[in-house]
């Protein structure tokens, strides 16, 4: 199994040691070298990318704040010269944080770490025959814990995503279209800004779905599946 490495850096002596030290371990694939994180929006967006070598201090956008704008990153080892992001980096779980110059001995140690992170997902998921029931929605600088049994229904508000669970309701920047992949199959499309628990509606017509009081319109382009869906 091959994993796929992206380098984010602006220095060029530092992205090319990196570089250099995953030419060194046959496990590592070099997918490609950015200079800052807006290059490297598309390359995640296109592209198998499982491991992130990301610098912190970076023109138009820190490392860090590029991380916090990803919905499903992947592995992240920060290799920086700045010693004092390091409790704030580990608060957003990254695999490891390498001080630069960055010896390969520490380098090798992160890749052994990384590769011991990924083990134990995996033997995790082989034990259980069961999805996780829940996920976490990123919002007010918190990653909040939602029950997908709880979710009666997302709302798509431009750049934001509106998600109203029997509790309350939970506003993130996150496309309707991300969510729709991540969601259990009982969850359907009505509507270009709308997503529903099938398991919470109480009634429906050819035009809406209803979820106690709440009319939520089925789109034209999505009535045939809808229907299908609804009378199965």
């Amino acid at each position: 199994m091959s994993i796929h490495c992206l380098i984010i850096d602006d220095e060029p002596l530092a992205a090319e040691l990196i570089a250099d030290y995953v030419g060194k371990i046959p496990l590592l694939t070099l997918v490609t070298t950015c200079n800052n994180a807006i290059e490297a929006i598309e390359v995640i967006k296109n592209q198998q990318i499982d491991l992130l070598f990301l610098d912190i201090q970076m023109p138009m956008i820190t490392g860090i704040e590029f991380l916090r704008s990803l919905i499903n990153p992947p592995k992240v080892i920060f290799t920086t010269a700045y010693r004092e992001y390091a409790l704030e980096s580990y608060e957003l779980d990254v695999v490891d944080y390498l001080l630069k110059p960055i010896s390969f001995e520490r380098f090798f140690k992160a890749i052994n770490k990384y590769q011991s992170t990924v083990e134990v997902k995996m033997a995790k998921s082989a034990t259980t025959d069961e999805p996780e029931d829940y996920m976490y929605i990123n919002a007010n600088k918190k990653h909040h814990k939602v029950l997908y049994s709880d979710i009666l229904y997302a709302e798509s508000l431009k750049d934001y995503l509106r998600i109203h669970t029997v509790q309350n309701s939970i506003t993130t920047k996150q496309k309707i279209s991300d969510l729709e992949k991540s969601l259990p199959s009982y969850f359907l499309r009505t509507h270009r800004s709308y997503i529903i628990n099938t398991r919470k509606i109480t009634a429906f017509t050819a035009q809406d779905v209803e979820i106690g009081a709440i009319e939520i319109p089925i789109g034209i382009s999505y009535k045939q599946q809808v229907n299908a869906a609804l009378k199965q």
